[in-house]
């Protein structure tokens, strides 16, 4: 017994010891991080086009559908054909060319902190750095638990604030660059952009693109 609690203490000091000491972030970062969380927490929905650029260069586009709290579709143009769902708690990767549906939790992809019913910029999420120039915001972030699983960099434009664009960089080093074009804020959104229907079990979503 004396010797399962003391391999109980060890573990947690370990635990302990791999969690990270985030330094508090400046004084002068915390305006800019806060205004960033309003900015975030005052949207319920968004629509925009966007230009994803890939760590090899190339470049795919498509549309963004975003409803607060936990709701997203990026629907990527031809030939790319993939189809991204987010719906409460899941993920869902469609890539309709090579007829695979993948599920993952929220909690485990870069943009998972955007589908919180209150968007918070610490705890599951640490900023890690604020910069101000050239009349754009720059805030990134990475997962607390896991910060070694990559990083997000949110853009946007100061006068007025809007979310320009995003820089998510893997595990490996690689970045990928989404740029957003004509975002629309406030409009409305068909409840079925964001409803997944496997084709191979209803055919209703089935897509000839």
């Amino acid at each position: 017994m004396r010797r399962a609690v003391a391999s109980l203490v060890a573990a947690a000091a370990v635990a302990l010891a791999a969690t990270p000491a985030w330094p508090a972030l400046p004084e002068a970062a915390r305006e800019p991080v806060a205004r960033v969380e309003a900015y975030l927490n005052s949207i319920d929905t968004l629509r925009s086009s966007f230009v994803q650029i890939n760590s090899d260069g190339g470049q795919v586009t498509g549309e963004l559908y975003y409803r607060r709290p936990d709701k997203m579709r990026l629907e990527y143009d031809p030939p790319s054909r993939v189809l991204i769902v987010a719906d409460r708690w899941q993920v869902i990767y469609h890539d309709r060319r090579l007829k695979q549906v993948s599920h993952l939790l929220t909690g485990s992809t870069p943009l998972g902190f955007l589908l919180s019913e209150d968007i918070e910029l610490d705890g599951d999420v640490t900023v890690t750095g604020v910069e101000a120039t050239g009349g754009e915001l720059r805030v990134t972030l990475v997962r607390t638990d896991e910060p070694s699983q990559g990083s997000i960099t949110l853009v946007f434009a100061e006068q007025p604030l809007e979310l320009r664009r995003w820089t998510v960089v893997d595990a490996q080093g690689l970045p990928t660059h989404v740029v957003l074009d004509g975002v629309e804020t406030g409009v409305a959104l068909d409840d079925e952009l964001f409803v997944f229907r496997n084709p191979r079990f209803d055919p209703r979503g089935r897509s000839d693109r």
